[in-house]
């Protein structure tokens, strides 16, 4: 098969199963509005229904019924375990070290994994602002370990970012740990196209994993810089049935409770 449009599933659709699996059951995690959300409450619908999702706001243990527009979704609030003052969540949770993954979005990233969420062009004068930091450098630094999901292209996988939002490996190699910055860092980038990891020496994000339908010089064209493939890549599992009927499932409770589309429910179709 030479493109994902000849399966039975899209391109978010696999990077979203791909990146929920990643989040084991009983699993703390701090989760991002829009695809990190989407991924995070597929993990609970199906293989890990124990695991536990903070959200900036407050709610602790939140089970939402469909995905929230924002942090400040009551639906969040509502079905949580409990919650608590945005300070407990960074101060206590996250800053305490309980925090297991933190779950995040992007605009763009590096080769080292830094993320930009806040301006393209020059600071002073950019050509487009972004939604900005949020919690999202906290999370970045603090938590035990980061997944970062986003489609692929040119302009969000870029050689150098124009701004650093939320640090990655910084420039490689050694270089976050000598910054004193305590979280282990992104251990994983999910895309549309595959999953790419960081090199344990240098640090450098490497195609360890490809969707199937997708080809290897498909990855290195949606990539600003030379990318490295792995000598061991592997192809990612295809969705089940049934994880792919609870996904779709989700996002069409999302449209109807919210009075949008379905592809605006799932933060786009690939």
């Amino acid at each position: 098969m030479s493109s994902t449009e000849t399966l039975d599933f899209t391109a978010t659709e696999i990077m979203t199963v791909a990146a929920s699996r990643l989040l084991k059951d009983g699993t703390v995690c701090f989760v991002g509005i829009g695809l990190p959300s989407t991924a995070a409450n597929l993990a609970r619908l199906t293989h890990a229904p124990e695991v536990v999702l903070i959200y900036e706001s407050g709610p602790i243990g939140a089970k939402p019924t469909v995905l929230p527009l924002s942090i400040g979704d009551g639906d969040l609030a509502l079905t949580a375990d409990t919650v608590v003052g945005t300070p407990e969540i960074f101060r206590y949770w996250l800053q305490g070290g309980r925090i297991d993954v933190g779950f995040l979005g992007a605009a763009q990233v590096d080769r080292f994994a830094n993320i930009n969420t806040t301006i393209i062009g020059s600071y002073d004068a950019p050509k487009v602002r972004l939604p900005g930091a949020g919690g999202a450098p906290e999370i970045a630094s603090q938590a035990k370990e980061v997944f970062i999901v986003l489609k692929q292209s040119p302009k969000a996988f870029v050689a150098k970012l124009p701004f650093v939002t939320s640090a990655g490996y910084l420039d490689g190699g050694d270089a976050r740990a000598r910054a004193g910055i305590p979280g282990a860092g992104p251990t994983a980038v999910i895309t549309d196209l595959g999953i790419l990891t960081p090199d344990p020496v240098t640090r450098e994000l490497t195609l360890t994993g490809i969707h199937p339908g997708v080809t290897v010089e498909q990855v290195k064209a949606a990539t600003g810089w030379d990318l490295k493939i792995s000598p061991d890549l592997k192809t990612t599992e295809i969705p089940d049935a049934g994880t792919l009927a609870a996904l779709r499932d989700l996002h069409a409770r999302t449209a109807a409770a919210h009075g949008i589309s379905q592809g605006q429910a799932g933060g786009g179709e690939g």
